[in-house]
């Protein structure tokens, strides 16, 4: 059976989701989205249905505006974790959708748990 890139991606997003909520009710969801040219990531509270903090590569303060590289996902990563512990998050789950998790994503999760997110 030929499945395209994207709907073997979707197929597992879900797969992955779908794991981790089993067994992490009740507790926040750190997702993470990769694009050619950007990344983002955001601290959901699923339960209430909002998002508690966010950081993207698109963001002026962040200081990576036109980069996709490891660096960049590790100064969001940073800002992210920096974010959280204003908002009052301390633990969450990580949630890295379809994406794989090397290179920029793996990079982005390093700097949150160095920033002082458990998961």
């Amino acid at each position: 059976m030929a499945n395209s890139k994207r709907e073997l991606f979707l197929k597992r997003r879900l797969r992955v989701r779908n794991k981790l909520r089993k067994g992490n009710t009740g507790k926040i969801r750190l997702s993470v989205h990769r694009s050619s040219k950007n990344i983002s990531a955001q601290l959901i509270d699923d339960i209430a249905g909002t998002t508690l903090a966010s950081a993207s590569s698109l963001e002026k303060a962040i200081g990576v505006i036109g980069q996709n590289n490891v660096e960049a996902a590790a100064k969001v990563g940073a800002a992210l974790a920096e974010r959280a512990k204003a908002a009052g998050v301390e633990e969450c789950y990580f949630d890295r959708g379809g994406f794989l998790f090397h290179g920029k994503v793996k990079a982005l999760a390093d700097a949150a748990r160095e920033g002082g997110l458990k998961f």
